[in-house]
């Protein structure tokens, strides 16, 4: 038993396999937003036409491939968070109690280092996972020929490792792992800081979670946009039926090219429909994990 009256190994699992919960929750909540995103992110490729707006978009799957369409790539979401979510939610806060002192907070830039930490090797066990959510969402805007049509995450998956091989379930896992680092960084670091703020200022509540959640949603949103728009077009690249040649050799290229293409503007594409995306994720996340955290503390108070 810990001081707390948890056993021992519910304190152990309890950050990742709550974490993971959360993470699925607010995917199955967020997804239809998601696929909008990717859409507007590859919208421009390849001197396609302009973006157009959100509404527009979803409209058009909607119209084009049928309403359920929206949440196509959902299972592969699902399985990316019981990998991704679960490890790097856990982690976050394995690495940020280690580093705690009895009696003291952890100050800010050590809160920083453990969401770079815990989202970066979170990012390389949930690759997989998102490279398949990529190509599901992806694959209309291919031409019919070029589709790939696969039935959903496992067929996506086992189709890739025998295609592309093992190695291919990490294509893009550079941009992936900076991404991740960057969003948790934003994330997780911004929302235990506010909250502890908040908390100090205002009392525990409620309100507290919810403010933190929102402006924690903000930071991990503009921190990790760029890397997210990059990581969407490598993970969904397709070589050239001709040449054999792939749109972009690696992160740098892809990033080069879309700034010669578009400037730096370009990595924001779709920015408020990222927001929508992912803020709310973030939030949902974390306002569903504090309350599970405070039922499991209150249950063994009893």
């Amino acid at each position: 038993m810990t001081s707390d009256g948890r056993p021992a190994w519910l304190k152990a699992v309890q950050p990742f396999a709550l974490g993971g919960l959360a993470g699925c929750v607010a995917t199955t909540i967020i997804q239809p937003v998601d696929m909008v995103k990717v859409r507007i992110q590859l919208a421009g490729e390849g001197g396609a036409a302009a973006v157009r707006g959100p509404f527009a978009i979803a409209g058009g799957i909607i119209k084009n491939e049928g309403f359920f369409s929206l949440y196509k790539g959902l299972d592969a979401g699902l399985i990316r968070q019981i990998t991704y979510t679960t490890a790097r939610m856990g982690l976050f806060r394995v690495i940020t109690d280690a580093m705690k002192k009895p009696e003291e907070s952890v100050p800010l830039h050590k809160k920083a280092f453990a969401g770079l930490a815990a989202g970066g090797l979170a990012s390389v066990v949930g690759n997989p996972a998102d490279l398949s959510l990529i190509r599901l969402q992806a694959d209309a805007t291919l031409p019919p020929e070029a589709r790939r049509n696969y039935k959903g995450a496992v067929d996506a998956l086992t189709r890739i490792a025998k295609e592309e091989g093992i190695c291919g379930w990490w294509r893009g896992c550079t941009p992936t792992v900076a991404r991740a680092m960057a969003l948790n960084m934003g994330m997780l670091a911004s929302f235990d800081q506010s909250k502890e703020m908040l908390e100090k200022r205002f009392g525990p509540g409620w309100g507290a979670t919810l403010t933190a959640s929102a402006i924690s949603g903000w930071f991990a949103v503009t921190f990790s946009l760029p890397f997210d728009f990059i990581k969407t077009r490598i993970q969904k690249m397709k070589a050239d039926p001709i040449t054999g040649e792939l749109p972009y050799k690696n992160m740098v290229d892809c990033a080069s090219k879309t700034f010669r293409a578009g400037g730096p503007t370009a990595f924001y594409a779709g920015y408020l429909t990222y927001y929508f995306r992912v803020a709310p994720h973030v939030m949902i996340t974390l306002v569903f994990l504090d309350c599970t955290n405070k039922a499991v503390a209150q249950f063994y108070r009893k």
